[in-house]
């Protein structure tokens, strides 16, 4: 059978294995919500319950019959979260309105040369001056506390701990994250000398969107919850990007995380999100952090700096920033990388963050703030630097579109060597961003990778051709990523070079029993003649890379 695009595969596999009929209970749960299932008893659980449909009054009837508490409901998402029984979670999902069932995850938050790393400077040469003017940016993370830096009187809060939905707030954050992250993306350096701590794009508006409580924890229902505020309030807030600096464990397929379902639904409307990929790298592939694992959002890795802001040669991939593919979906990933290591940007007068780490305090300018800076590294802050990116695109033409954004950020990143489940497409580079011009016209989804053998009966990894995922030729494989290195003739991916010794991929430890890609079933008959394929835990802020 001729296969002339590897979507096109998958897709209609998927239509015959999610089509099917007769699952049991346990189908709909996650494999941690099995384990609580089996266990039983009267302990109660948190949950987050996927529906086919908008549950109603009626659902939350037969919830309270079920003994359900604490239930979060939302506006636009069709999803509940809610604890209930170990013993009363077969007859939670006995019900055909329900589409799956997980946990409700702990969610954890993660210079002059990261200028010239991601080419700031160029830009501002180059192109006419943009700085995120009137672009919103809503940061889901611990809040965003006052600093001399940050928006002074413009900012707005909005908490969704403790089950609030979206109550407006003073701007308070005692952990500190949030407002570093602020700082990186519009922050105006004003308490540092010659604004040498400037955010990238210091007029891009915050919305603060409050999901992680004085330690940096919060839960996914919350994360939930502030994405689904967005869909219903982004618009009169002119929201356009969505910086996602914090992540959880990949627990199940992304089709069943609701978590990348409420992140892909704020995408659909047309809001560009990005994420951190997680500070996971040291422990190898397979660490990407969801929402991460989403195909749609931009997913985006750290860069470390050699501190020789002139010489980009020996800038290197943070050990700690997580690498792909994706746990489950085999999902290409990190998208890009951004500089995510030693970065200075605000921290409050009063902040965990400061209390824990005073050796990584920078001190302000006397003469012009009261606060401080803060040194911290990891994939948080390379998120940060991404999207303050998306907005200055978006103030130079803001009818770009999330899909032309991520295309446009891949294509134009500055290409490196490397493993690309490690690099992405390579470092971002802000001027050639700006200067990009291709536009999309289908999902800019990233490509999926599996098992193969290649002609001489050697196992290779195949990926998906971007150029026919994303339908022209110049979306190809070759130009996001690094000149054909990737994609010549399975170097790199051949012979299991990447999961050697067993781990993962051999011996049929996911690809067993004839499931989706055993056996070559996908790949029988060599590829077509058109050749569209080629060879080829919660998480934790990671403060440094020394």
């Amino acid at each position: 059978m001729k296969r002339n695009h590897f979507g096109t595969i998958i897709a209609g596999l998927a239509l015959v294995v999610f089509t099917a009929t007769g699952f049991a209970a346990s189908d709909k749960m996650s494999d941690k919500v099995k384990n609580k299932s089996h266990g039983g008893g009267n302990d109660k659980v948190s949950v987050i319950v996927q529906y086919h449909a908008k549950p109603d009054q009626a659902e939350d009837e037969r919830l309270n019959g079920l003994g359900a508490t604490d239930k979060r409901a939302y506006g636009k998402l069709k999803m509940r979260a809610l604890k209930i029984k170990a013993s009363k979670l077969d007859d939670l999902v006995n019900d055909p309105d329900v589409r799956f069932v997980t946990l409700d995850s702990t969610v954890e938050a993660y210079t002059r040369a990261a200028r010239l790393a991601s080419n700031e400077l160029l830009t501002r040469k180059s192109v006419p001056l943009h700085e995120g003017d009137g672009i919103g940016v809503a940061v889901l993370d611990s809040g965003i506390s006052t600093h001399n830096d940050v928006h002074k009187g413009e900012s707005l809060q909005y908490t969704f701990l403790q089950g609030a939905a979206g109550i407006e707030t003073a701007m308070v954050d005692d952990f500190g994250h949030g407002t570093h992250v602020a700082g990186i993306i519009s922050g105006n350096g004003e308490g540092s000398v010659d604004q040498r701590n400037r955010g990238f794009a210091p007029e891009a508006p915050l919305i603060s969107l409050q999901v992680l409580n004085g330690h940096g924890r919060g839960h996914a229902s919350n994360v939930i919850a502030a994405l689904d505020w967005i869909l219903q309030n982004g618009a009169a807030h002119n929201i356009r990007v969505v910086n996602m600096s914090i992540g959880k464990a990949v627990e199940t397929v992304a089709a069943d995380d609701p978590l990348v379902q409420a992140v892909e639904a704020v995408w659909d409307a047309g809001i560009t999100v990005v994420v951190s990929a997680g500070n996971y790298g040291r422990d190898g592939h397979f660490t990407i952090t969801s929402p991460g694992n989403s195909r749609k959002v931009i997913t985006v890795g750290s860069l470390s700096l050699n501190q020789t802001a002139d010489d980009l040669t020996d800038d290197f991939v943070s050990t700690y920033s997580s690498r792909g593919p994706t746990m489950h979906d085999h999902i290409l990933k990190p998208d890009l990388l951004a500089p995510g290591n030693r970065l200075v940007a605000p921290i409050p007068a009063v902040a965990g963050l400061r209390t824990d780490m005073p050796d990584r305090v920078v001190d302000c300018d006397a003469r012009r703030c009261d606060h401080d800076y803060l040194r911290l590294s990891g994939t948080s802050m390379s998120a940060a630097v991404v999207s303050a990116t998306v907005a200055l695109m978006l103030d130079d033409d803001g009818s770009l579109s999330p899909d032309t954004i991520k295309a446009r950020l891949m294509r134009s990143a500055r290409k490196i060597d490397g493993d690309p489940t490690v690099t992405g497409a390579g470092v971002l580079d802000i001027d050639a961003a700006m200067n990009e011009t291709g536009v999309m016209t289908v999902p800019a989804l990233s490509p999926m990778m599996a098992l193969g053998t290649a002609d001489d009966g050697s196992t290779v990894v195949l990926v998906e051709n971007s150029g026919y995922l994303w339908s022209d030729a110049y979306w190809a494989a070759g130009y996001l990523w690094s000149d054909g290195y990737l994609w010549s003739d399975g170097y790199l991916w051949s012979d299991g070079y990447m999961w050697s010794d067993g781990y993962l991929w051999s011996d049929g430890y996911l690809w067993s029993d004839g499931y989706m890609w055993s056996d070559g079933y996908l790949w029988s008959d060599a590829v077509s003649d058109t050749t569209p394929l080629f060879y080829t835990q919660n998480q934790t802020i990671m403060l440094n890379d020394d």
